[in-house]
């Protein structure tokens, strides 16, 4: 009894010696199953909205590559776990959730005997931390749910209206979890305003408790970098953009089909794509690029993180959204969308409800499905510079006047206010613009016109000899008052400069 007693006397310290290294804010567990944190932006960023504002954070997700088990990275605690194998067909998906479902809770466990938590938010995919929930709301915890996916429409999306008495089944058991998530949730969070009417009208919820919070780009963090050429100097060859995740319901294939169209059926030898992201048509669509004769202008990157995708997404021209209009597809905010605005992309993308509402005029929209009209409007864009520059300026401008994330944490934080009872004070934004990212690559100057439109029509194509895009060049030759070209910020040595670039946009 004397061991015993001693046993817990010492992990009762431990204890003791790791919530005091904690803060004395409200806690918050945030359950993610299907990416890996913080590769997943949304929930990092909510992470780091909470942090600075008091909050203590803890995180239960799958384990990425090269993870430990136990980690804090900005003040954020992360619990994770072996990912569980590939899951495939009805038996293995199951599984799936089970494993995970089990490994959450016995975690969720482990979270509360280091530092009680005051709020559980789940994030779906998928719609069975309901009862998890339950569990702990008997301990007085209030229950947050983040509405990443529809699932129902996701089944939709990938295997039609059900047929059999087995597909019903399924689809059945899926509306009947996304009800139980619903009736559990005290408060839900909605990516757009299209999930927000799935929870008032499926759900049931009141309207006063749920709030919608996009996944817009933090802007001042996700800013184009100065490209660095990975082609011959004088290489004119544009390159194209996909960053996704690569699964049925994303039609990253139509990206091959377009290729092919581009460079075999049409013969242009100046396009190559870059295709970042995993899932589970990632080997499919490697075979599929060998088989059509494009793995010489189509490179698939896999998972990318965040200072990589930056590189890729400064140094391509434009950005693809191949998502074919589905049940699914159309009521979903694409976050690749607001990316590729982020770093001055235009883009083409499938004429979706969500898209349009994210992209607006900023991208070239096409009807679903036709293939020869997205290759069209690709071709558009790489022979007309201007439209290019101008969408392109016009895609930054917008993402960091309407979609930034600023705005979107404020309304995340204060739904956790209203779960604890407190009252956050929003704290300033920061007065001063960093010139280099954390690996020291310096930034594009997006409050000088000329600089940036340079960089939209150029990116990575170095034209002219010693020419490094998107850096204003030294003009040491004296400048004639007659000559049209004296003005540089109207018109700018490389080009005229769009009237859209004429307001300066807010890092």
């Amino acid at each position: 009894m004397g061991r015993l007693a001693d046993l817990r006397a010492r992990f009762a310290a431990r204890r003791s010696a790791r919530a005091a290294t904690r803060g004395s804010g409200p806690h918050v567990l945030i359950i993610v199953q299907n990416l890996p944190v913080p590769l997943d932006r949304r929930v990092w960023m909510e992470c780091q909205a909470l942090e600075p504002r008091g909050y203590e954070v803890s995180v239960i997700c799958p384990k990425g590559p090269g993870d430990r088990a136990r980690e804090v990275i900005d003040g954020v605690h992360l619990y994770k776990y072996r990912p569980p194998p590939e899951a495939d067909g009805l038996t293995g998906y199951a599984w799936e959730f089970a494993y995970c479902w089990l490994r959450t809770a016995w975690l969720s466990r482990k979270v509360w005997r280091d530092h009680p938590f005051d709020v559980m938010q789940a994030c779906n995919p998928p719609d069975t931390y309901w009862l998890l929930a339950r569990w702990w709301k008997r301990r007085g915890v209030r229950f947050l749910f983040d509405h990443h996916d529809l699932n129902p429409e996701l089944f939709l999306s990938r295997f039609g209206e059900p047929t059999g008495l087995v597909e019903r089944a399924e689809l059945g058991a899926l509306r009947w979890l996304e009800r139980r998530t619903f009736a559990t949730a005290d408060k839900v969070t909605s990516t757009n305003e299209s999930y927000r009417r799935v929870a008032l009208e499926r759900g049931g919820m009141d309207p006063c408790d749920v709030t919608v919070v996009r996944s817009g780009p933090d802007t001042r963090r996700m800013r184009p970098i100065v490209p660095t050429p990975t082609l011959p100097e004088g290489k004119e060859t544009f390159t194209l953009a996909y960053v996704g995740i690569m699964g049925p319901q994303d039609g990253v294939d139509t990206v091959l089909h377009v290729m092919e169209e581009l460079v075999h059926r049409r013969g242009r030898q100046d396009v190559r794509a870059v295709l970042m992201g995993f899932g589970d048509c990632l080997a499919h669509l490697q075979r599929e690029s060998v088989a059509r004769g494009l793995d010489h202008v189509v490179e698939f990157t896999g998972r990318v993180d965040r200072d990589a995708m930056a590189a890729h997404l400064s140094n391509a021209d434009l950005g693809l959204c191949p998502d074919l209009r589905s049940p699914l597809n159309d009521l979903s905010t694409m976050n690749k969308t607001m990316e590729y605005m982020a770093y001055c992309l235009p883009s083409v993308s499938f004429d979706l409800v969500e898209t349009r509402i994210s992209g607006a005029d900023a991208v070239l929209y096409v009807p679903s499905g036709d293939v020869g009209a997205f290759a069209d409007a690709v071709e558009r864009l790489l022979d007309d510079d201007d439209l290019r520059v101008e969408m392109g300026l016009r895609a930054r401008r917008r993402v960091a006047e309407v979609l930034d994330w600023r705005a979107q944490a404020a309304a995340y934080v204060s739904v956790l206010d209203s779960l604890t009872g407190r009252f956050t004070i929003v704290p300033p934004a920061p007065t001063t613009w960093r010139s280099h990212d954390e690996l020291g690559r310096p930034y594009i100057d997006l409050h000088d016109p000329v600089a940036l439109a340079d960089f939209v029509r150029y990116r990575a194509r170095t034209r002219r000899p010693g020419r490094v895009p998107g850096v204003r060049p030294t003009l040491v030759r004296p400048r004639d008052p007659h000559d049209p070209r004296r003005d540089a910020r109207a018109s700018g040595p490389f080009g005229p400069v769009p009237s859209v670039a004429g307001p300066e946009v807010e890092l």
